[in-house]
């Protein structure tokens, strides 16, 4: 982590990130605002809430009524671009950072990795949303969905526990597909299963420290004004991007063991090809 400056690499992350949060977040309101659902949007908010600083919150709730209260259509043709655009440029120096954990020079042309960020953005964020809509529709959801498919009674007793299952898991699986299609190298998906569970668990965990500090002990208000609610969202932010890249470490070290200190790009002969164990030469000619 040291050799590859891990730290620096996540601040940069936690910078291209925060340019992607106002038009991800005006995308979304637009979606939601299409949605038949009463106060969907704000169930949504608050369950951000549980993730993010109270003080970013604070700052965030003015901003999100000015987009609801807006023209839909509009904002979301606006958001869809502006979130196309910077979300894949977090994510294009998503791909950079972790061809650097791995070690692999990246040859690949820039529209091509433009084209997987853009990619990685739109797959990881529906997997998020689906976690994210597991948890939105809460523990009585086993009852109704019981009701309506005539399930047995130990569904709605183990719904509680299966929604975040079924969350955690969406959580994983965004992760795992991050790390298998964004290095430069030839890896089996399985593979990167260590390093998407250490860095999900390492993100719930760095996100309940946060918290706490945020609302016991830190008091940005007075060092920063009014930036505190975006230099909170920054500090979140930046050790959300330290644990993925923390994953990405532990895989790439993984997979140099696995393979004898070296790992393939991609579009490489495989170890079990003739180029990787070529003919034996006459040594008396």
């Amino acid at each position: 982590m040291l050799r590859h400056h891990t730290l620096q690499a996540a601040a940069a992350l936690a910078y291209y990130f925060v340019l992607s949060a106002i038009p991800s977040v005006i995308f979304l309101s637009a979606i939601v605002g299409f949605i038949p659902l009463p106060n969907l949007f704000g169930h949504i908010l608050g369950l951000m809430a549980r993730l993010l600083p109270p003080a970013t919150m604070q700052a965030a709730y003015p901003i999100v009524n000015d987009i609801v209260s807006s023209r839909r259509i509009t904002w979301l043709s606006f958001g869809m671009l502006g979130t196309i655009w910077t979300a894949s440029s977090a994510f294009d120096a998503m791909i950079e950072a972790l061809d650097i954990a791995y070690d692999a020079p990246d040859d690949r042309p820039i529209w091509k990795t433009r084209l997987l960020a853009v990619g990685l953005a739109a797959i990881s964020g529906g997997l998020l949303l689906v976690a994210f809509a597991v948890n939105l529709v809460g523990p009585r959801f086993g009852d109704w969905l019981a009701a309506r498919l005539e399930l047995s009674a130990v569904f709605v007793a183990i719904w509680p526990f299966l929604r975040w299952t079924i969350a955690i898991g969406f959580a994983v699986l965004a992760v795992e597909i991050i790390y298998f299609l964004a290095p430069n190298v030839k890896q089996r998906f399985a593979a990167t299963l260590p390093g998407a569970v250490l860095s999900v668990a390492a993100w719930n965990g760095l996100s309940s420290v946060l918290g706490f500090y945020f609302r016991h002990f830190a008091n940005y208000n007075r060092t920063y004004g009014a930036l505190a609610g975006l230099i909170a969202f920054m500090v979140w932010l930046y050790w959300t991007s330290f644990a993925l890249l923390v994953g990405a470490e532990l895989n790439a070290e993984l997979a140099k063991e696995s393979k004898k200190g070296r790992v393939l790009p991609r579009g490489a002969p495989s170890e079990h090809s003739s180029e990787s164990h070529p003919l034996p030469v006459d040594r008396a000619a």
